[in-house]
């Protein structure tokens, strides 16, 4: 039995290694960006950036990838992740985030969620 793939799973929209795309960028589906785009993203699904990608936008979406470079501000709903080949310049707002080893990370970065700060530690050990 197949798994049914949710709209933000699935890639609608590809801008192909060839393409050039300057604008603003707003669906419900994932995207893929291999070639060039400079502008904003704006989706309820997924983002992913080849690797021969070269990106200047702001992103905001639910999970992103970074294999190519990105020059900009990315908020994900949910994980952003960077991959080997990844670089991204810019600030995040994201609910989790990975970088793998190789990939370059320059900016400021916010993580959504109520984490309590652990309890000072007494003087002496033990309690």
């Amino acid at each position: 039995m197949g798994k049914n793939v949710g709209v933000k799973d699935r890639i609608e929209n590809v801008v192909g290694p060839t393409a050039q795309f300057n604008g603003e960028l707003k669906c419900s589906g994932g995207i893929r960006v291999d070639g060039v785009f400079r502008g904003c993203v704006e989706t309820t699904g997924n983002v992913i950036i080849g690797e021969a990608a070269k990106v200047e936008a702001d992103i905001a979406a639910h999970n992103v990838s970074v294999a190519g470079s990105v020059k900009g501000n990315i908020k994900a709903a949910g994980r952003l992740e960077i991959l080997s080949t990844g670089q991204l310049w810019g600030d995040i707002e994201v609910e989790s985030f990975l970088i793998d080893e190789g990939g370059f990370f320059n900016g400021s970065s916010t993580m959504r969620g109520q984490m309590e700060l652990p309890p000072e530690t007494s003087e002496g050990k033990g309690a």
